[in-house]
């Protein structure tokens, strides 16, 4: 995203992204506009084209930096050379848990925005949660080759781990009568399940 220099400038484009990211979960993208943006920015809806191009380039923006933010948090996790398959998806599960959680909008835009993304676009942000699937099928695909997990269909299971994953974002709440690493383990039990996993 094109931004203003300076420290006003610096703290408008960062009002402009959770702004445009509170609207577009709330309401959608296709029914949000700029002048709503500008609106809760508290700027006058030119002054938003000093930050980005249009409304397009803001969701790739925010979509990009959030696969970003993922794929970079993955690689700084403090993680020892050595362990086995089994370990590997419990430090995946707990990081896609621990992660995703506090991104609810985050996350929420993330799938259900695709469809409003250009074709180049698009294939950006596709070619980012491409990476990050291989992660995880990367780890059963070793498990299954060692014999440590047993399953049909290692890409299958990749997209439906990932899938039982986020799905704690649309219950979760911290208020409830588990705590989080109550659920945690409850969910790393079923992926190891999901896995065939030999404990």
């Amino acid at each position: 995203m094109a931004r203003k220099s300076g420290s006003n400038g610096e703290k408008t484009a960062k009002e402009l992204r959770k702004a445009a990211t509170v609207l577009f979960a709330k309401n959608g993208y296709a029914a949000v506009s700029m002048r709503q943006i500008a609106r809760e920015v508290g700027v006058q809806a030119g002054a938003l084209y000093l930050y980005t191009p249009d409304k397009q380039a803001l969701l790739f923006d925010l979509m990009d930096e959030h696969m970003q933010d993922i794929l970079q948090a993955w690689e700084g996790r403090a993680q020892p050379h050595a362990i086995t398959p089994i370990e590997r998806l419990k430090c995946f599960v707990r990081f896609h848990i621990r992660f995703h959680l506090p991104r609810a909008d985050e996350v929420f835009i993330s799938y259900m925005e695709l469809r409003n993304l250009t074709p180049e676009n698009f294939e950006v942000i596709q070619s980012a949660r491409r990476t990050y699937e291989a992660i995880l099928h990367d780890i059963l695909s070793d498990g299954q080759a060692d014999g440590t997990f047993k399953l049909v269909d290692t890409k299958v299971a990749t997209f439906a781990i990932i899938a039982m994953l986020t799905g704690m974002n649309t219950w979760y709440r911290g208020e409830g009568r588990l705590s989080l690493d109550m659920v945690e383990d409850i969910y790393l039990d079923m992926v190891l399940s999901a896995a065939g996993a030999k404990r």
